[in-house]
């Protein structure tokens, strides 16, 4: 479909509010907790607003190549992320506290046998990990703030891919999708919007996050959520035909990404697409590697410099995947494989 000028000025005006007020939130927080802004050059300060407008143009361009429709452009929960917005203030202390203790164990009392030890902690210092309801309300709105208004346009980068295999099989029904690590199911709801008759399926190993994607993905028809590991999925082999994880590896210790890695290819029919969206790496954005090796400095993240040398596309190779692309998306990458026929 061709945008209207209309459509593209709307774009660009929400996009421009939503980065002002992130702006300016993000930099309230600095104050209040005595931050230092992260040490990076104006080469790639100059390089991350070329790519943050690079991400914008990629995302209308979906949009005319009808790889999802208009709808999604303008597909922002403001009311649910006004309801946030108190909670998440009210919160700020308690995160602010924890930062400079850092204090990663302040967490609820969990069942250690149930949960590994690298998930036991608050990842970003946020209140209760991903232990609470109250984590699971606030975090689309916090990850939204701190991407300044482009997660959801970085997360649905990787729908393109699965259209194009939705188009080769001959229609949504036809698929069987599984996404890891679902969270509070934002990825999900993408992926309904692009494709309703898709038969979905998420995981994650939170149950307050289930819970909350639960409510939220109700009207969902084909859907289902399951509390499990990732590291040890509870579907037989090759069952799906697409696996997808939207920011998880980056969360996962080295030898635990290679143990999801193996999951997604036994449950992925031969021939099944894997697409996975995290971190860009230094692999395919040295430009800006500076700037991602602040941000562990600043939240809670005690994988993301092993991540960062640790590439996707290469970890996939390993474990058997035909690797078909990697794109980068402003801070994100999306890596596209197959497993071998």
């Amino acid at each position: 479909m061709t945008l209207r000028a209309f459509d593209r000025l709307a774009y660009r005006t929400q996009h421009l509010s939503m980065l002002l007020n992130a702006t300016f939130m993000q930099e309230a927080a600095r104050i209040v907790s005595r931050t230092p802004r992260p040490q990076v050059s104006p080469d790639e300060i100059r390089c991350l607003i070329r790519r943050r407008k690079d991400l914008h143009e990629r995302d209308l361009a979906n949009v005319e190549a009808d790889l999802y429709p208009r709808e999604m452009l303008f597909d922002i929960p403001v009311r649910r992320y006004l309801r946030s917005l108190p909670a998440l203030m009210r919160d700020t202390p308690n995160v602010v506290r924890r930062m400079r203790r850092r204090d990663y164990k302040d967490i609820p009392a969990v069942d250690k046998d149930r949960y590994p030890a690298y998930y036991r902690r608050n990842f970003h210092w946020q209140t209760d990990g991903y232990f609470s309801e109250h984590s699971a309300e606030v975090y689309e709105l916090g990850v939204e703030l701190l991407f300044r208004g482009t997660a959801d346009v970085m997360r649905r980068q990787i729908i393109p891919p699965i259209t194009r295999l939705v188009r080769s099989v001959g229609g949504a029904d036809k698929v069987r999708l599984l996404d890891v690590a679902c969270g509070t199911g934002r990825t999900l709801h993408q992926l309904a919007r692009a494709h309703p008759s898709m038969r979905l399926h998420g995981v994650d190993l939170s149950p307050a996050y289930i819970r909350i994607a639960r409510k939220r993905l109700a009207e969902i028809a084909e859907l289902t959520l399951a509390v499990e590991n990732a590291e040890a999925l509870p579907w037989a082999d090759g069952v799906f035909d697409v696996v997808t994880s939207v920011y998880l590896f980056h969360e996962l210790p080295s030898n635990a990404r290679r143990n999801v890695v193996r999951e997604m290819f036994r449950v992925l029919r031969p021939g099944g697409l894997v697409v996975i969206e995290d971190s860009a790496q230094v692999s395919e954005s040295a430009e800006i590697a500076t700037a991602l090796r602040e941000f562990p400095r600043e939240f809670h993240e005690p994988f993301y410099a092993n991540y960062l040398e640790d590439d996707l596309a290469e970890l996939l190779r390993s474990e058997g995947f035909d690797v078909e692309s990697t794109e980068a998306h402003l801070v994100a990458k999306v890596v596209v494989a197959r497993r071998p026929t």
